[in-house]
C-alpha cells in the first residue's frame, strides 16, 4: 500500500487527508483512507523531502493538539516549497456551514521557553506556509497563561498566509493570548475574525511585506495589533477593529510611520499605545489615515437561542456599521 495518494500517482505535490471522525491511525492518508489526527499528518509531512508542495486537507471535526506541532519538512536549507493546511470545505463553498469548519484546539501544557514560558499550537518552522479555512480556539490547560495557536520564531523565514480563519478565545476559560505571534517577512492575513483574544496579532522582528485586509478584531482586551519597531510599509485596509482596549500597540521609544486605509475603528478604549509598565496612550503624529472611520456601532451575528452557529456568525449583520467594508470570513 502506498503512503499517500500523490506517492502512487507520482504528481508534483504530496497531499494528506485527515478526518477526525472517520479517519484511522495507520491509514494511508489518501482521500479514501484518511488519517485520524492532524498530529499524525504533520509528523508524516515532517519526513517529506521538502522538494515538493505539501497539502494537508482537514475534514470537519475537532483536532486536538496534545503537543506543539512543528510545520517543517526534512529539508534543512532553502525549504521554499509550499506547505498548506486547509479545510476540505471552505467558507465560500455553496454547501459550507460553520459545523464543517475544522476546529483546532491545544490541550498542551507550557511547551516552549522561547523568550518566555508559553504554549504553542502550530510552530511554523519553514517558509511559504498557508493556513486556510480553520477555526482556532483557546487552550484551557491549567497553568497556561500564554497560548499562541500560530507561532513563527525565526525572523529569517518568509511567506505566511492565513486566510478565512477564526480565532476565538474566552479569557475566563479558554484564554488565547494572541491568534498569531510571529517574526519574519511576507505575513499576509485576510478575511479572518479575531474574537475575544487578548491580542489579535503580535508581530515583532523583521516585519516586512505585511498585510492585514478584510478582517475583524472584536474584544481584544489588550490590543488589536502589537507591532514591533519595523518602519517597513505595510497594507492595512478594509478591517474592523471594535470593542478593544487599544487598536494598536508599539514599543516604547519607537515611533515608525503607519498608514491605515478604508477601515472602521469604533468603540475602543484607546487608539495608539505603547508598553511601559502598563499600556500608555501614544502620540499619533506619524500616522496617516486614509478613509478611516471612528464612529458607529458594529453588530455581529452571534448565537442567541438557536443550538447551532448561524451561517454568518461573527460577521457584521446586514446594515451594521462597517458592513460595507466586506470584512469577515467570506471572500464572495
Amino acid at each position: 500500500m502506498c503512503l499517500l495518494v500523490s506517492s502512487c500517482t507520482r504528481t508534483t505535490a504530496q497531499t494528506i487527508y485527515v478526518d477526525a471522525v472517520n479517519g484511522k491511525d495507520g491509514a494511508s492518508g489518501s482521500v479514501n483512507d484518511p488519517l485520524s489526527s492532524l498530529e499524525n499528518a504533520i509528523t508524516t509531512a515532517n519526513g517529506f523531502t521538502g522538494n515538493e508542495a505539501v497539502t494537508i486537507k482537514l475534514a470537519p471535526g475537532l483536532y486536538v493538539l496534545p503537543h506543539k506541532q512543528i510545520i517543517k519538512t526534512g529539508r534543512t536549507a532553502d525549504d521554499t516549497a509550499k506547505f498548506t493546511i486547509e479545510a476540505i470545505s471552505m467558507p465560500d463553498d455553496a454547501d459550507w456551514q460553520p459545523g464543517k469548519m475544522p476546529v483546532i484546539q491545544s490541550v498542551a501544557p507550557v511547551n516552549s521557553d522561547f523568550q518566555f514560558k508559553h504554549c504553542v499550537g502550530l510552530l511554523v518552522a519553514k517558509s511559504n506556509v498557508s493556513l486556510k479555512g480553520l477555526k482556532f480556539v483557546g487552550n484551557a490547560s491549567p497553568g497556561v497563561a500564554y497560548y499562541y495557536p500560530i507561532t513563527r520564531e525565526n525572523e529569517n523565514l518568509n511567506g505566511l498566509e492565513v486566510s478565512q480563519c477564526y480565532f476565538i478565545g474566552e479569557k475566563s476559560s479558554t484564554r488565547l493570548q494572541s491568534g498569531m505571534w510571529t517574526h519574519g517577512t511576507g505575513i499576509h492575513v485576510d478575511h479572518c475574525i479575531f474574537y475575544g483574544c487578548r491580542n489579535a496579532m503580535v508581530l515583532i522582528k523583521n516585519i516586512k511585506d505585511f498585510s492585514l485586509t478584510y478582517s475583524i478584531i472584536d474584544g481584544a482586551y489588550e490590543s488589536g495589533i502589537w507591532f514591533g519597531g519595523s518602519d517597513a510599509p505595510f497594507i492595512f485596509s478594509n478591517n474592523i477593529v471594535t470593542h478593544c482596549n487599544f487598536v494598536w500597540v508599539r514599543p516604547q521609544g519607537i515611533q515608525p510611520h503607519y498608514t491605515f486605509s478604508d477601515s472602521l475603528f469604533t468603540e475602543n478604549d484607546g487608539y495608539m499605545g505603547y508598553i511601559a509598565n502598563d499600556l500608555i496612550p501614544a502620540d499619533k503624529s506619524n500616522l496617516t489615515e486614509n478613509g478611516i472611520r471612528k464612529t458607529g456601532h458594529v453588530t455581529l451575528i452571534e448565537i442567541k437561542t438557536e443550538p447551532f452557529q448561524p451561517h454568518s456568525y461573527l460577521n457584521p449583520v446586514p446594515g451594521s456599521d462597517g458592513a460595507d467594508l466586506h470584512a469577515g470570513i467570506f471572500k464572495k
